[in-house]
């Protein structure tokens, strides 16, 4: 037997880890040069991982949810190749310099739902525990070695889990002594359940952060923690813009307008005045990166959470480029088939929950960036004018700002001037404005 160590490849520039969401594959799988293993998830996007070569599953070294650093091994593999002897697993070992070459990795084009965590987790997900009687040991490299796993449908482990069982301890009654869910039904209503299931009331349940979940809570933490915000809210006056944007619309095979693509030039023409809005902030260094281009983050909801592609150099786009590929990226996240590239390098960001939008939000900075443009509904309101109240369609901007590099006045000057250009949207298209 020829074991050859499968190591987690560098996924992305400047990625040093990422999570495993779920394996492809199990142990006593056999699979070919190009076969999926595992999907993995970095700070930006899911990604695949390619098998280098063929043979049988020996090992899986990690468990859906674990954070694996670039270079580890994650899986050996019988390459049915040598006299019988081990090739050696450690990373640094000279000897397996080859073997041990990064797997390719390739952009996932399933569903972004994946990334949720060990709920949508694959075979392996039950962890270390679902190894049978025959797994008493470990690797000769110190990592456990798995080598049989309880039969379970991925519901019944999805739901043993949630609940604390270790399918490992179940007896199944399916067939091939498959746990099903009247096994797990049993150990609820016999009281013979673990630990942290007699402590679960009925009806409730517990589910891990994993996934793109877990990359938001901590990627926000950090952002309320270390960036002092500051929010300023100002109501705009769009009645003439959703004219115009009402009539844009009728164009024979125009693309259609939203709100969002006009909030962009705004943007574009408001950082032109202001570039410090369109930077980045390196606290660790202290240093505030100015960018030429303006790259706009569009925050997206997915079936996972909040995604932001960027839409690139959007002062160099149309009104109608820009429409064009707000809708692309938005499409591209949800289905979870945006790149690495399209989901960074935003210098500013905007978030609108459309019609849910409400009256007033605090959105948070989207780190390392320092500023961001909330949109809010557009509702009409009585607005006095002229000596009487006429009706207006009205929106707030509620916008937040690091306010290490960002003073007060200068938020209420950038977010006038974006108020000044919705509110004469024919400034948008005369040059200089």
């Amino acid at each position: 037997m020829s074991e050859f160590p499968v190591k987690l490849p560098d996924v992305g520039e400047g990625v040093a880890e990422a999570e495993l969401v779920s394996w492809a594959v199990e142990v006593g799988d056999q699979v070919t040069p190009d076969s999926a293993l595992a999907e993995v998830l970095t700070d930006k996007a899911t990604v695949e991982i390619a098998c280098p070569v063929a043979g049988t599953i020996t090992e899986l070294r990690a468990q859906p949810g674990d954070v694996l650093a670039v270079g580890s091994i994650i899986v050996v593999i019988d390459s049915g190749e040598g006299g019988g002897t081990r090739q050696s697993v450690d990373a640094g070992d000279s000897r397996s310099a080859d073997a041990s070459a990064p797997s390719p990795a390739i952009p996932v084009t399933a569903d972004r739902s994946d990334a949720a965590g060990p709920a949508d987790a694959g075979p392996a997900d039950a962890g270390p525990a679902d190894a049978g009687p025959a797994d008493s040991g470990s690797s000769e490299s110190g990592s456990p070695r798995r080598t049989a796993r309880t039969l379970a449908a991925p519901a019944v482990r999805q739901r043993a889990q949630a609940l604390g069982i270790d399918l490992a301890a179940v007896t199944g009654s399916g067939p091939e002594g498959r746990v099903v869910h009247a096994d797990l039904d049993r150990l609820l209503v016999g009281g013979s359940a673990t630990r942290e299931t007699a402590h679960i009331p009925l009806g409730e349940r517990v589910e891990p952060v994993r996934g793109l979940r877990r990359k938001i809570a901590q990627r926000l933490s950090t952002t309320w923690t270390e960036i002092p915000h500051i929010t300023y809210v100002e109501a705009v006056d769009v009645t003439e813009l959703e004219a115009l944007r009402s009539r844009l619309n009728q164009r024979d095979g125009g693309q259609r307008l939203t709100l969002l693509p006009f909030v962009v030039r705004a943007i574009v023409a408001a950082c032109a005045d202001q570039p410090r809005m369109n930077a980045t902030y390196d606290s660790a260094a202290e240093e505030l990166t100015v960018s030429g281009d303006v790259h706009v983050g569009i925050a997206t909801q997915t079936s996972d959470g909040l995604v932001v592609p960027v839409v690139r150099d959007a002062g160099r786009r149309t009104l109608d480029e820009i429409a064009e590929e707000i809708a692309r990226l938005a499409a591209a996240t949800r289905a979870g088939t945006a790149t690495r590239q399209e989901l960074s390098g935003s210098t500013i960001t905007i978030t609108s929950l459309g019609a849910l939008g409400g009256v007033v939000s605090t959105p948070l900075i989207n780190a390392p960036e320092v500023a961001i443009v909330g949109v809010n509904k557009i509702e009409t309101r009585p607005v006095w004018s002229d000596g009487a109240f006429v009706p207006r369609q009205m929106i707030n901007l509620s916008s937040s700002f690091d306010h290490r590099i960002v003073d007060g006045w200068d938020a209420a000057t950038f977010i006038q001037r974006i108020k000044e250009l919705l509110e004469f949207p024919a400034l948008l298209f005369i040059a200089g404005s």
